[in-house]
């Protein structure tokens, strides 16, 4: 018999080893292996860190005076509550204030208390005032003006006391030394994330005289306030700028009180002033009195040094409210400034200039309802034009137009906000409200 070769006896076993390693190995088909596998890992994800921001821009609302005659202080009057409420006057310049980062606006009254609530000469109006400003949207406000002795110091004092409890800061005047002497008088304001140092003055007090051991109650830019009102007090205005920057805000505001009374255009006083104002520092410088709208611009001065600086300048913003009748004392704006501030050089600008035109609407005595509303011009224009306006009649609508185009003369017609716009907005309010 013969025998394989060894050769293929080898074959032999390595096939049969092979064969034992993969029984050994394979799991059956139909049965689990009893191991599960690991899930792959997830990518990592690494998230887009936000960008830093490199500016912030903000809008700083500026309205005109806020004045109370009689018949704006009796049409805030409610018979029903024995209470006063001028929340119908604002409600159409509302809007414009809240959605700013900041509004101010001057108080041409005193809040001196009642019963006996008086106007010109001699300005007291209701508290309800103070409310209904900061209802409307009002931050800050400039107590130093010409009505601000109307009612002696008691009324300074307390006026300055009804403001705090309202909720409005105030610059301008003072109730101790101490109160003048913080900050020189200054107010400080975050106006959506840019600081701005707000000071203010008055060229006089109609007359009326402060003592020398209480002149720190109200800030007078004249040395000669109750006489010829032609030496500028200088050396207080250059102190108070000088410390006003020492302050290291981003930018100065003047809220001042001078000019002439029913002029359109800024008088050589006014123009001296500004200069000196912008010289010393001012980026903004914030005009009121006469009544009518007077012209902004951007004005750039030397200081002593021949250093350039500029700022913006307006002269006039006339009436917020009030119920004179003397031609285009009806006529106001809500000035709206964008302050832009680069966060990489520290630099703050007046980046964009616009307003709102308005118009304070006289309904007479014997109107159905209320009397005074302060109309935004293009939106009741718009209304009327579609029929669907509870106040403009066709005489209004006449004195909207004169209005407008004189605002147009004045503040110029390529800075109205809606000018040109074929879809104003619409005051929608009820005007019974």
């Amino acid at each position: 018999m013969s025998h394989p070769s060894r050769p293929h006896a080898a074959l032999l076993a390595a096939a049969l080893g092979l064969s034992l390693l993969l029984g050994s190995c394979a799991a059956p088909a139909d049965e689990p292996s009893g191991e599960t596998a690991s899930p792959s890992p997830a990518p990592t994800v690494t998230p887009t860190p936000e960008p830093t921001p490199t500016e912030i821009e903000a809008t700083l609302a500026v309205a005109g005076d806020a004045m109370s005659h009689m018949p704006v202080t009796d049409d805030a009057y409610d018979a029903g509550t024995d209470s006063y409420d001028y929340s119908h006057m604002f409600q159409f310049a509302a809007p414009y204030l809240t959605e700013a980062d900041y509004a101010v606006a001057n108080l041409e009254t005193t809040l001196a208390g009642g019963p006996n609530y008086s106007g010109y000469p001699n300005f007291n109006s209701p508290d309800a005032l103070a409310y209904g400003l900061k209802d409307a949207g009002i931050d800050l406000l400039s107590t130093a003006n010409n009505h601000t002795k109307d009612k002696g110091y008691d009324g300074i004092f307390r006026t300055l006391d009804v403001l705090d409890e309202a909720g409005l800061a105030h610059v301008g005047t003072y109730r101790s030394q101490e109160e003048r002497d913080e900050n020189h008088g200054i107010v400080v304001a975050d106006v959506g994330g840019i600081s701005v140092a707000f000071l203010s003055y008055t060229y006089g007090l109609n007359g009326y005289t402060v003592s020398e051991d209480q002149a720190w109650c109200v800030n007078l830019f004249n040395l000669d306030y109750a006489t010829t009102l032609e030496q500028p007090d200088y050396d207080l205005l250059a102190d108070d700028l000088a410390y006003a920057q020492s302050l290291g805000t981003d930018l100065v505001a003047v809220m001042i009180h001078w000019g002439i009374e029913y002029w359109d255009e800024p008088s050589v006083h006014q123009t001296s002033l500004a200069d000196f104002l912008v010289s010393h520092g001012a980026d903004l410088v914030l005009g009121g009195h006469p009544h009518v709208l007077e012209p902004y611009t951007f004005l750039t001065a030397e200081d002593e040094e021949g250093q350039e600086h500029t700022g913006f300048v307006c002269y006039s913003l006339g009436n917020f409210i009030s119920s004179q009748t003397k031609e285009r004392t009806e006529t106001t704006a809500i000035l709206r400034l964008t302050l832009h501030k680069d966060l990489l050089t520290g630099e703050t600008t007046v980046s964009g200039v616009d307003y709102v035109p308005f118009y304070m609407l006289n309904r007479g005595s014997g109107a159905d309802g209320k009397q005074f509303y302060l109309l935004d011009t293009h939106a009741a224009m718009a209304e009327y034009q579609a029929g669907a306006s509870q106040l403009v009649t066709d005489s209004v609508y006449a004195a909207l137009e004169k209005s407008l185009a004189h605002a147009h003369d004045i503040l110029g017609a390529e800075g109205d906000a809606f000018a040109g716009e074929a879809d104003p907005p619409a005051d929608t309010a009820d005007p019974a409200a």
